[in-house]
């Protein structure tokens, strides 16, 4: 369980709770919580509860880096209500983590480069107070598991994570998540990095390899990809298969089995 708290001064020293009951999820699954309230020295009108899951973002402007901020989930958890000088009030809440939430932990540990939170706002008296970004953690689904382990077996090692602006073909988000690996094992020779975008929904998880290859005889490298599609109840070594078809069909291209 993650304790939250944010001091939200609006004249009426409203103090707001949030307590995540999940603070790991998957894609797909609830996450739950419970905002507390307690009131402050004088009757206060709260005008909505709302939980905003939030992700930094790196957003490239000519040459030019630099990170934002996006929503990419906004819910109001509750409407109105009168909120008595000391008194307590606790709203639970349930909203659904989207599918294509990007993934910000692997096995129990954060993935370097991510940031993903919620914020709790306050709407009171005509002012919205969105408290700091408080951490949450998404862990991969199964499907996705299967693909990040079977390129640390195949020797990949893990480089960093970070989500760019854009929306790819058959994804709804504003933004997607590259996950970069250093090439390894037999593939050091064919590839110098990696990277690796889920988009995922309900039934399957679409994967996409981008990888910098290396020059051949007279010419320089360049860049590979390929895309293909896990569904989420096949057999856990059809990831693995997909995966490994993707590879060799990238380094196929340029002659190399």
């Amino acid at each position: 369980m993650v304790f939250r708290k944010l001091m939200a001064a609006f004249g009426a020293g409203v103090e707001v709770d949030t307590v995540l009951t999940n603070a790991t999820v998957r894609p797909g699954e609830p996450l739950r919580g419970v905002v507390n309230f307690k009131g402050g020295g004088s009757d206060a009108k709260v005008e909505g509860i709302f939980i905003d899951l939030t992700a930094v973002v790196e957003v490239e402007s000519g040459d030019n880096e630099y990170k934002t901020t996006y929503s990419f989930l906004r819910q109001q958890v509750a409407g109105s209500f009168q909120l008595a000088s000391g008194a307590q009030h606790a709203q639970p809440f349930q909203i659904p983590v989207p599918w294509e939430t990007p993934i910000s932990a692997i096995a129990g540990q954060p993935l370097r480069g991510m940031r993903l939170g919620v914020h709790t706002e306050l709407a009171l008296a005509g002012a919205l107070d969105k408290g700091d970004l408080d951490p949450l953690f998404v862990a991969p689904l199964p499907a996705q598991e299967q693909i990040i382990a079977a390129l640390d077996r195949l020797g990949f090692q893990f480089k960093k994570a970070d989500l760019e602006r854009g929306t790819l073909r058959g994804s709804t988000m504003p933004f997607f998540q590259e996950i970069e690996y250093y090439a390894g094992g037999r593939w050091r020779s064919h590839f110098n990095e990696l990277e690796l975008t889920f988009i995922t929904g309900p039934h399957q998880v679409d994967v996409i390899l981008e990888a910098d290859k290396r020059g051949g005889f007279l010419s320089s490298g360049h860049d590979a990809y390929n895309r293909f599609t896990v569904r989420h109840n096949e057999h856990p070594g059809a990831a693995e298969q997909a995966l490994q078809s993707g590879l060799e069909q990238m380094a196929r291209k340029r002659g190399w089995f």
